[in-house]
């Protein structure tokens, strides 16, 4: 089993369908947690309850993204979100996926936490980079 970071293949064939937006008052995206036994990548489709954590304060299918509106800087356009955090939760976590829960769980990214990273009834907060052209969790050059 393996979890990969990557941007899901399916995802960026849905950009050129409009199947995503990330616009403010567009779709509502979440990000669920993943064990080591998950096997997520780029052929990754959709949310899927296989390999998921569970535990304390950490709910099935994750909790919902506050999105960072979609810009550009030069010839690249990006789109964030802001920090997640499962409170006082006691979960181990492998990875993560984003997915849209607006339009039937479809999957965008899947990342690798690079090894286990657990929280014993503390914050458990997935950070995420600076919404920039270099640095943006989604990003199209």
């Amino acid at each position: 089993m393996a979890i990969s970071s990557t941007l899901t293949t399916s995802f960026k064939k849905e950009l050129l369908t409009a199947t995503h937006n990330f616009a403010t008052n567009g779709n509502a995206f979440k990000l669920a947690l993943y064990t080591s036994s998950a096997t997520l990548g780029a052929t990754t489709t959709a949310f899927t309850t296989t390999g998921q954590s569970s535990g304390t304060n950490y709910t099935s299918g994750g909790s919902a993204l506050t999105k960072v509106a979609p810009t550009s800087s030069g010839t690249t356009g990006f789109t964030d979100f802001a920090n997640l955090t499962f409170s006082t939760a006691t979960v181990t976590a492998r990875g993560c996926m984003i997915y849209n829960d607006t339009n039937g769980d479809k999957s965008v990214a899947t990342i690798d936490f690079g090894g286990d990273k657990t929280s014993t009834a503390g914050d458990f907060t997935i950070v995420f980079p600076a919404a920039a052209a270099s640095t943006a969790i989604i990003r199209i050059a």
